[in-house]
């Protein structure tokens, strides 16, 4: 009776200790959760079975503009009719309209999607975003807007080159000083019908504010990790971040010091993640960054926000943005955008794992000074 009992006792340590070790449980206790409030819950609805990847704006009347892909019929898959919406808050991001205004409708042969919204130094608003024709024809379009995001110009077609299938994040256009633009793209192949996770990385830079558009060297990716959906931070007046979603275990990075022409090899980060995206962004005033992830090797789940050292490489403190106790939901595709004082917004999916947390968007707003507490 007595080995009996024993024999118990070592069975339940050993799973309670596999419970405490899990990804999800451990990152729960690791990091104390970040103060914030949940200002929109974007859920699906009959006939709106997904609302995911949206982008902010400021408007030179302080109002903020959020756009967002809306999903429409039965099917919450990527290539599912989708167009692109937006919703309007006049109070620094506490409160939101209520009815979605159409931005752009489904022009794509399967949809539009994946926003990325930018202040021009011309003053002009541009919105970016995926037309999705086929699984061999997913490239990025650029729209201009001249009276706040009232009207839109006609679509400019970005990659003219090579029809192929481009995949531009959400949030993701980066803005030089100068006005040249660079958007960092992942291309996927088709081999025999089938589509390949593993793609090349490169930027096309605009140096004419978005008219025409020209293809950069290949990011090195000497150890042929998987490499997928980049974005970019200017670090300092000479080097450039490219933070890339990987199989590697974690976020990868590569570095330009030429403006984005050419790019040093792919190197593992200290942003340990699984095959999710990120997003990271210089902070207002401040030469230290903002980043939102994944930490976690295996899902997504949890959803942390850190504070990084000016060279992205050491994680300066770290909390928990939103968690599942269940993990029923993940979180995924951050928009992150400054107001004043430190404030910030973010937005990102939240819904239902089934479908990897892509048929939900939340937004919430919280500060810097709550990410350092």
């Amino acid at each position: 009776m007595k080995n009996h009992s024993i024999h118990w006792i070592i069975v339940f340590c050993l799973i309670w200790g596999s419970v405490l070790l899990s990804p999800v449980f451990a990152q729960e206790k690791l990091h104390h959760d970040l103060a914030k409030t949940i200002v929109l819950d974007l859920p699906p609805s009959e006939d709106n079975p997904r609302n995911s990847e949206g982008a902010f704006v400021t408007l030179k009347t302080g109002d903020i503009l959020f756009v967002y892909t809306h999903y429409v019929g039965k099917s919450d898959e990527d290539n599912a009719p989708a167009s692109l919406v937006a919703r309007v808050s006049k109070d620094k991001g506490r409160t939101w309209s209520v009815e979605d205004r159409e931005i752009v409708a489904n022009e794509g042969g399967m949809n539009v999607m994946s926003v990325s919204l930018l202040r021009m130094v011309d003053g002009r608003i541009a919105l970016f975003y995926l037309r999705k024709n086929s699984w061999n024809d997913c490239r990025p379009w650029l729209r201009f807007s001249t009276d706040e995001g009232e009207t839109w110009s006609e679509p400019i077609e970005c990659v003219t080159d090579e029809i192929g299938y481009y995949v531009l994040n959400n949030d993701r256009i980066m803005q030089q000083d100068d006005g040249t633009l660079l958007m960092p793209l992942a291309l996927h192949s088709n081999k025999d019908g089938k589509f390949q996770g593993a793609a090349t990385i490169f930027c096309y830079i605009s140096k004419d504010r978005g008219q025409t558009w020209q293809r950069q060297k290949q990011v090195p990716n000497p150890d042929n990790i998987t490499l997928q959906e980049p974005g970019l931070v200017q670090l300092d007046a000479d080097t450039i971040l490219m933070y890339i979603r990987s199989n590697a275990g974690c976020q990868c990075y590569s570095f330009s010091k030429d403006n984005g022409a050419t790019w040093s090899a792919v190197e593992k980060s200290p942003l340990v993640a699984p095959m999710s995206p990120a997003v990271i962004k210089k902070i207002p005033g401040s030469e230290e960054l903002l980043a939102i992830w994944n930490h976690n090797t295996s899902n997504r789940n949890p959803f942390n926000i850190a504070v990084l050292s000016p060279d992205a490489k050491t994680i300066l403190v770290e909390k928990t943005l939103d968690f599942s106790d269940d993990n029923s939901h993940w979180f995924c595709y951050p928009a992150l955008h400054f107001l004043e004082n430190g404030d910030f917004l973010a937005a990102y999916c939240a819904g239902e794992r089934r479908i990897v947390g892509l048929n939900a968007t939340r937004l919430i707003q919280s500060s810097v000074a709550n990410v350092r507490e």
